[in-house]
């Protein structure tokens, strides 16, 4: 279904919804929504886009935030962010310009480099996906994390893979920024405490032509090669080329989910061959629910990338605490409410706060996660890990 046309269709949803109760009218909150929604990363913003509106309709449909009784109508505003600090920024004074208090996004570390001056500027509390080694901290009390960053997955996924496919050394592969080279060192140390010797390679973001570092890798003979932060369409160009020059060693992708898009564009699992992955929500049936209220919803399918359930329970979290704190306008009271409540979601489950070891800060969502394989071109069930202590 095209963009235009669900929009058409979620105003005549809202339009009902306040005529049946004008009281809906009277009070309005905006989640302002920045991610990248175009270039090679585009999906992981569109799923971030996706469960914010979806989170909003429940919102309405529920009337679940009252302020002094009233019930208050969500919508959401969302600005491209170009995956880079200025566009982030721009989009942020954008929104601070419109009123807005409450921002979901960034996704990358390059984003929220650029939004955390303005959102600090302008009172706005942020929960962000960055994976930069100083996304949240004592400095930026509003801004907060929807799910924990490699400093707490990646140590499990990689004893896993080390279990499956047994390798003594990988090379590290990332954009040559922030976004690149905090979750790629982040990755190194993970690999390096389970006995696996690690180096690193970068490449300049909005790369096209990744011949020079294929050749570059297949000279460095690692036993495993890990993507790590590349975007999705980045990571799949690499593997094809990597399996074209004869790379014939396990494949990982420790920076996010994206396996879909990845095998897409790679041309299938069998060029996969042995792969894997970080999924930030284990997916069973209750998380499949999602999936499928989505769909009866917003009438349409919900977007592909796995991120999307993981931002559901995290825009759900700050919907909670704006209703618990029962204001649109206090983002300091809500912040409180946030901290204060359970993690706990009816579809991912019980998780808990995280943060304090590698932040200073416990202001970081953990919740059950999972591990993806592919092993001699056959996709393995997920394995199921539960919500990472930060330790």
């Amino acid at each position: 279904m095209s963009r235009v046309r669900l929009s058409m269709i979620l105003s005549v949803v809202a339009g009902t919804a306040v005529a049946a109760n004008p009281a809906l009218a009277d009070c309005q909150l905006k989640l302002g929504v920045v991610g990248v929604l175009s270039g090679p990363a585009a999906q992981w913003g569109i799923a971030l886009r996706g469960a914010a509106e979806y989170v909003a309709a429940e919102a309405n449909k529920g009337e679940s935030i009252k302020i002094d009784g009233q019930p208050c109508r969500v919508t959401v505003v969302s600005i491209d962010s170009k995956y880079t600090a200025e566009g982030a920024a721009a989009a942020a004074n954008n929104m601070a310009a419109q009123g807005i208090k409450f921002i979901l996004g960034p996704i990358g570390s390059p984003e929220l480099t650029g939004i955390k001056p303005i959102a600090v500027r302008n009172f706005m509390l942020v929960m962000s996906d960055s994976y930069a080694k100083d996304a949240i901290g004592q400095q930026w009390p509003l801004v907060f994390h929807q799910g924990p960053g490699p400093s707490g997955w990646a140590g499990p996924i990689i004893k896993f893979a080390k279990e499956k496919f047994g390798m003594k050394s990988v090379l590290l592969v990332a954009p040559n920024d922030q976004g690149g080279t905090d979750i790629a060192s982040v990755d190194r140390v993970a690999y390096e405490k389970n006995n696996i010797s690690a180096t690193e390679e970068y490449y300049q973001r909005g790369t096209t032509n990744f011949a020079p570092i294929i050749t570059r890798i297949m000279n460095a003979k690692p036993d495993a090669v890990d993507l790590a932060s590349s975007p999705p369409g980045d990571a799949g160009i690499m593997v094809k080329q990597l399996r074209q020059a004869g790379f014939e060693g396990p494949i990982g992708r420790l920076g996010g989910p994206g396996y879909e898009e990845i095998a897409r564009v790679a041309g299938g699992n069998e060029v996969l061959k042995d792969f894997y992955w970080y999924e930030p929500v284990f997916i069973d049936e209750n998380v499949q629910g999602i999936a499928e209220d989505y769909k009866t919803l917003m009438h349409a399918d919900r977007p592909e990338n796995n991120l999307f359930f993981q931002w559901v329970s995290a825009t759900r979290m700050v919907v909670k605490a704006i209703a618990k704190a029962g204001t649109v306008d206090d983002t300091k009271k809500v912040a409180e409410a946030l901290r204060s409540l359970p993690v706990e979601d009816p579809n991912i489950g019980q998780g808990r706060w995280i943060g304090q070891e590698f932040f200073g800060i416990n202001q970081e969502l953990s919740f059950p996660f999972g591990v993806g394989f592919v092993v001699k071109g056959q996709l393995q069930p997920t394995l199921r890990v539960e919500a990472a202590t930060g330790k």
